[in-house]
């Protein structure tokens, strides 16, 4: 059995079996096209590419990892012939100036889904494309997982390939992958001929450099050769430099030089347009009940958002069934049920008490008064809907003698919530701030 064999037998392990039987069990691996830093796994058909590609390919870069010491990109085809096939990974090959770069083409200014919560981000970052190395350089962006850091850096990246600059788009890991070979084969000209003769440098997870003594050199010296030379030089982070533990002080100046831009976690309004984007770009019809179930349920995390658009999406064409909002719950509830189960009604009444202003102790006392009141219900019906807690459970945690008033909350909630539109958009708002911590 080959190591590609190995490790998708490795990956049945960690998920089901019917997830295994779906889509794992027919993968083929491409032995005469992988390498050690790219590995080619060829599919039947062009959704279940795109879902491995979307759900599985992390996981198949650590085990190859595990196995070989090397993390490498995972690329699925619809071809053995690799230079013939379509193909669907994160980074697609480009050709620029004779220079390899990795962008995803759909990654642009114009499919990104702009909203009070990423818009400074994106006014730099269109700035920083228009104007390169000028007014903000380095463009430094940071913020969460799945937020749309990457998409905003290849976006600078392919609007750079359109006017026929050279761009070098890596990874933390890739540009320290490569530093370490070219190391101990003696090339580090070859290393830094690449590196510091492009006119875009754009480098992914930068907080990963945290601790890494000798790729924090040769990185200070890349950055000041591009610096010098009004190279555009972008980088993201899930935090800001001078939160980075680790990292030398001279380049959490360098990071400073320029703009810092974050990325906050969006709203459901901005979550929603994002879901319906992703839908028209893909082909993919649902209805607004099961956009807004979505955008409430998934939390923030944009790549899992389109990772589950295509399941549904896949799972409704292999069974021949429509979306609905029945089929969408049945296909997801084991994500929900992993997010339920991170969450406790503590953390509900911590979020809920800072939103409307009242005491944690307020809200777990016998107070009467309205406010109060109010918010006590809301917490009892987003416990109940956002936690594996049962009435009985959410009763023991008030102080309750026993279930009935928690069902008679829960009642009287749907009651407002069927009578007042705004407040089922002010629990849709609160249960989305949950989701998203």
């Amino acid at each position: 059995m080959n190591i590609g064999q190995k490790v998708l037998q490795e990956l049945r392990k960690e998920i089901t079996m019917t997830e295994y039987d779906r889509y794992i069990k027919n993968l083929q691996y491409d032995e005469k096209s992988s390498r050690s830093n790219l590995i080619y796994y060829v599919a039947s058909n062009t959704l279940i590419a795109k879902w491995v590609n979307t759900k599985y390919s992390d996981k198949l870069s650590h085990l190859f990892e595990v196995h070989t010491g090397v993390k490498p990109d995972i690329e699925i085809t619809l071809n053995k012939i690799k230079k013939e096939s379509k193909t669907y990974s994160t980074n697609t090959e480009q050709k620029s100036n004779n220079k390899s770069t990795k962008l995803n083409p759909s990654f642009t200014f114009d499919s990104f889904i702009v909203g009070e919560s990423n818009q400074f981000a994106y006014t730099t970052s269109k700035s920083a494309a228009e104007k390169p190395g000028q007014q903000y350089n380095p463009l430094f962006l940071y913020g969460g997982v799945g937020l749309g850091k990457t998409h905003l850096l290849q976006a600078i990246g392919n609007y750079h390939l359109n006017m026929g600059k050279t761009v070098i788009y890596t990874t933390l890991e890739q540009f320290m992958n490569s530093f370490i070979s070219h190391l101990r084969s003696q090339t580090m000209d070859r290393f830094r001929d690449k590196f510091r003769e492009c006119d875009l440098l754009l480098i992914d997870d930068v907080q990963f450099l945290s601790g890494k003594e000798q790729t924090q050199e040769e990185f200070f010296h890349t950055f000041n050769e591009l610096h010098n030379a009004k190279k555009q030089i972008v980088l993201t982070s899930d935090r800001q430099p001078n939160k980075i533990a680790g990292l030398v002080d001279r380049l959490k100046s360098r990071f400073e030089w320029g703009l810092m831009a974050d990325i906050q976690p969006p709203g459901l309004e901005t979550k929603i347009a994002i879901i319906e984007k992703k839908c028209e770009l893909d082909g993919i019809r649902l209805d607004k009940d099961i956009i807004d179930y979505i955008a409430t349920n998934m939390g923030d995390n944009i790549r899992e958002i389109e990772g589950t658009l295509i399941k549904l999406n896949a799972l409704g064409s292999m069974l021949n069934q429509p979306i609905t909002m029945e089929f969408t719950k049945n296909a997801i509830k084991d994500q929900l049920k992993e997010k339920r189960e991170s969450i406790s009604i503590d953390d509900i009444v911590k979020i809920i008490s800072k939103e409307l202003n009242i005491k944690p102790s307020d809200i777990k006392s016998k107070k009467r008064t309205k406010n109060v009141v109010n918010a006590r219900r809301i917490v009892i019906y987003l416990a109940r809907n956002l936690t594996p807690n049962s009435m009985p459970q959410i009763a023991l945690y008030f102080g309750m003698k026993d279930h009935t008033a928690i069902s008679h909350t829960m009642k009287k909630i749907n009651e407002i919530i069927e009578n007042d539109a705004n407040f089922k958009i002010q629990l849709e708002e609160l249960s989305n701030k949950i989701n998203s911590n």
